[in-house]
C-alpha cells in the first residue's frame, strides 16, 4: 500500500522534494539553504519569564519503557536523557511521560514521581545537564522541565492489561479496548479532585528536584486530554468547555498557590480525529460513521479540523499565565497517522491511509494558525521527525516565518541524538542515523521491550531485544 507514497530518502534534491510536496497539494515552510549558528534563525534565543533560552530546538517528551517496576529509572533512562542532553536543544520539554501515581502508569516500567522515586529524578535530571555542559561548555540556557501525567484510559501500571480510568464512556474506544458501556471506571467529580491534588503534589516533587517548569499533559488520548472532549459528560468536569477545562484550571491553579516559583506548560492534542482501524488492505480507515462528536479540535465529521475550541482553551490558559505550549495531535492508540505520521507502522497499527507528508503539513499548518491566534503564548511544534533530509529546510523556514517557536524533534533524538547540535554547527547530517520511520521504537514497547531505536543505535541492535523484536515483526 506504502508503494504508491514516495519515501523522504529517495527524494535527492530540494527541488524533487518540493516537487513532491506540490504533487500532493499542500504546502511547507521551506528555506533553499540552512544557515548555520549564529546567523540562523534556529539559533536565536528566546526568552521566557526572564529565562532565556539558548536556541530553537526542543527535545519532545517520550513515554519510556525501561525503567523499574517501582518507578525509578534504569540505567537505560539515564542514558536516554544523557543523549537528550548532547542533543544541542536548549528546551527539554520534560524528557518524558511520568506518571503522577501508580495507577495512571501506561506500562509498568514507565517512570512516576513520588518521596521515593524523587532522589533519582535528580540524578537524572543531573545527568542531562552534566552532558550539555560537558558538550557546550555552559547549562545557563538551558530550560529543563519534565512531563506529569496520568494514562486513564490506557493505563496498563501492571502488565499488557488494561486497568483504565475514563473521563467518560466513549462508544467507540469502550469496545474497542475490551470495555462495555457503562464500565463503570469513569472517574467520579470527587476522585477527579483528588486526581488534580495528585498532579499539585507531583509539581511541587518536580520542583524540588530542580525542575524549571511542569507540563500538564493534555494530549494522545490520556485523561486530562479526554476530558476536553467529554460533551456529554454531566457535572463540574462535563458539558460545556468551561467545565472540560476545568481539571487543568484547578491544576494550574493549584501549583502556582503552592510552588510559585515553578513555570508551567501544557502539551495539547489540538485536533483529534475518529478512531481508525486497518481495512482489508491494510490500510487505516475511519472506524465508523459520520457525526462524530468526541474530537476535540475536530470539525463534527470525525476526519477534519475546528481549532476553535482549542484556541479558546489556550486562551484561557494563558490568562492563567501559562506561556509555553507545545502542540500535537490525535492519538497513537486510536489515530496514530495524524499524531506520528510513518511511512512503516507499528506492529499493532495501519498502512497509512494518505502519504505521511499530509500528516507533518496538517500539524506545522495547525501549529501556525494556533500561533497567530496566540501570539503571547511560546509554542513548539511536533510531527518534524518525517521530514528526515528536509527537516533542517523547513525547520529553519517555520521559525523564521513566525509559524512556530520552537522545533520538537521526539523519536529522531533517539536515532540521532545530535542532530539539532550537527544542524546549528553547520555539519552535513548523518544520513545513516536518520531516522526513516520504522517504528520500532513503538513496535517494541508495545510488545513489552524496552524502547530506543534498534535499527539505527547499534546499542539497542546488540541487545537480546532486537531479536525478540524481529520475532514479533515476523509473525505480524
Amino acid at each position: 500500500m506504502t508503494a504508491k507514497y514516495h519515501r523522504i530518502a529517495f527524494l535527492k534534491t530540494s527541488e524533487q522534494f518540493l516537487d513532491y510536496v506540490h504533487s500532493l497539494g499542500i504546502s511547507l515552510p521551506f528555506d533553499p539553504v540552512v544557515q548555520p549558528a549564529p546567523q540562523s534563525p534556529l539559533a536565536q534565543p528566546l526568552s521566557v519569564d526572564g529565562f532565556t533560552i539558548g536556541n530553537r530546538f526542543c527535545a519532545l517528551p517520550m513515554e519510556g519503557w525501561d525503567g523499574a517496576a517501582d518507578g525509578r529509572p534504569s540505567e537505560l533512562t539515564f542514558r536516554r536523557w544523557q543523549h537528550f542532553g548532547q542533543s544541542g536543544a536548549k528546551l527539554i520539554w520534560g524528557g518524558e511521560a511520568v506518571a503522577v501515581r501508580m495507577d495512571g502508569r501506561a506500562n509498568p516500567n514507565q517512570l512516576v514521581i513520588n518521596h521515593q522515586t524523587l532522589p533519582d529524578l535528580v540524578r537524572l535530571r543531573e545527568t542531562l545537564l552534566n552532558a550539555h555542559r560537558e558538550l557546550f561548555g555552559s547549562a545557563d540556557d538551558l530550560l529543563v522541565g519534565l512531563q506529569l501525567t496520568h494514562s486513564g484510559r490506557f493505563s496498563r501500571p501492571h502488565g499488557k492489561s488494561l486497568e483504565p480510568w475514563l473521563a467518560y464512556d466513549h462508544p467507540l474506544l469502550n469496545p474497542r479496548f475490551g470495555l462495555t458501556v457503562p464500565s463503570g471506571r469513569v472517574l467520579s467529580d470527587d476522585q477527579v479532585e483528588a486526581l488534580v491534588q495528585d498532579f499539585i503534589a507531583a509539581a511541587g516533587l518536580a520542583y524540588a528536584a530542580g525542575f524549571a517548569f511542569v507540563d500538564i499533559k493534555h494530549c494522545h488520548g490520556y485523561l486530562l486530554h479526554e476530558f476536553l472532549s467529554a460533551v456529554q459528560r454531566p457535572g463540574r468536569y462535563g458539558g460545556a468547555l468551561e467545565n472540560r477545562t476545568r481539571p487543568a484550571a484547578e491544576i494550574i491553579q493549584g501549583i502556582q498557590a503552592h510552588v510559585p516559583g515553578l513555570k508551567i506548560g501544557v502539551r495539547l492534542s489540538a485536533f483529534d480525529f475518529m478512531p481508525f482501524r486497518p481495512a482489508a488492505d491494510g490500510a487505516g480507515e475511519p472506524a465508523a460513521s459520520q457525526p462524530y462528536l468526541y474530537a476535540f479540535g475536530g470539525d463534527g465529521s470525525g476526519l477534519g479540523i475546528d481549532l476553535a475550541e482549542p484556541i479558546a482553551f489556550l486562551k484561557r490558559l494563558a490568562s492563567l499565565g501559562v506561556r509555553l505550549v507545545c502542540i500535537t495531535g490525535g492519538s497513537p492508540y486510536y489515530v496514530p497517522h495524524i499524531q506520528r505520521p510513518a511511512y512503516f507502522p507499528p506492529s499493532d497499527g495501519y498502512l497509512p491511509p494518505e502519504d505521511p507528508l499530509l500528516g507533518v503539513a496538517r500539524q506545522i499548518a495547525a501549529t501556525a494558525q494556533i500561533k497567530a491566534a496566540c501570539p503571547e503564548l511560546v509554542i513548539v511544534g511536533s510531527a518534524y521527525s518525517y521530514l528526515q533530509e528536509w527537516l533542517p529546510n523547513v525547520a529553519q523556514a517555520a521559525v523564521r516565518q513566525g509559524q512556530v517557536d520552537f522545533v520538537g524533534l521526539g523519536r529522531m533524538l533517539l536515532a540521532y541524538p545530535e542532530m539539532a547540535a550537527d544542524i546549528l554547527a553547520g555539519r552535513p547530517l548523518e544520513r545513516k542515523r536518520i531516522c526513516r520511520t520504522f517504528s520500532d521504537c513503538t513496535t517494541a514497547p508495545r510488545n513489552s521491550l524496552v524502547s530506543g531505536c534498534y535499527p539505527l543505535d547499534p546499542f539497542y541492535h546488540a541487545l537480546p531485544e532486537a531479536d525478540q523484536l524481529e520475532a514479533f515483526k515476523k509473525k505480524k
